[in-house]
């Protein structure tokens, strides 16, 4: 078990999860809660989360993904083998059903140098496997607002200011990639909102102009075009 275990509620939850979280609380003295009033979203929420961590070295998770055993060790090691290392993401096996069903491994390049140009086209990071130092993320600005893309604005600006990335060529976490996931990241909304994204990175020099409407062009097609087409489009083309 980590050290500690930092646990944010992002608004109210059902009696049932209540009492889930009581138990696990009894049972585990190292697990903080951290109950929020209302939902205030993904960044605000881990921002919250981050100031009650404790340790250099943070590792986050979503509550419904499954970590590998020896996933911190792996992690661990790795900032042992680089001092210079801040942030250390993972391959990630992709499950809509059961875990032991893969569907997908959703692979990333390794080094440094590699990570920042894949980062030009796609997040560079698979956030919820990623172990970070909490020190170079809050000098970065930690988890601006940017509803759905806060961690892929975060890695930007991080490599950016020269932090260091690497990625652990293997699956250390399973990930529940269902429908209704590749339901949300569709539609003229999301499109918009990964446009500005793609204006944003262009503003911080951090893509050229022609890259900028190569992403978008291939970004909005991919987010309009139904549910089931993307889905396969990203289990064919986009995992390994």
């Amino acid at each position: 078990m980590p050290s500690e275990v930092v646990l944010v509620e992002d608004g109210p939850l059902t009696s049932e999860l209540d009492e889930v979280v009581e138990e696990y609380e009894k049972r585990y003295k190292q697990l903080k809660v951290v109950k929020l009033p209302r939902n205030v979203g993904l960044g605000r929420a881990l921002n919250e989360g981050l100031k009650h961590c404790s340790f250099e070295l943070v590792a986050r998770m979503d509550t419904d993904d499954i970590a590998k055993p020896f996933r911190f060790e792996r992690q661990l090691a790795e900032f042992r083998r680089q001092p210079d290392l801040d942030v250390c993401s993972a391959w990630m096996e992709e499950f809509s059903r059961l875990p032991e069903e893969v569907d997908a491994v959703k692979t990333l390049p390794e080094g440094n140098e590699a990570l920042y140009e894949y980062g030009k086209r796609r997040n560079p990071v698979n956030h919820p496997v990623v172990m970070f130092r909490k020190q170079a993320v809050v000098h970065n600005g930690g988890y601006r607002h940017y509803p759905l893309f806060e961690d892929y604005y975060l890695w930007v600006r991080m490599m950016m200011s020269n932090c260091r990335f690497y990625t652990i060529p293997e699956a250390l976490q399973a990930f529940r990639a269902s429908r209704e996931m590749f339901l949300r990241r569709g539609g003229f909304g999301y499109a918009l909102v990964e446009v500005r994204l793609q204006f944003l990175f262009y503003g911080m020099r951090y893509i050229t102009f022609g890259q900028m409407l190569k992403n978008i062009a291939i970004r909005f097609i991919a987010r309009v075009m139904p549910a089931s087409f993307r889905a396969r489009l990203y289990r064919r083309r986009l995992r390994s």
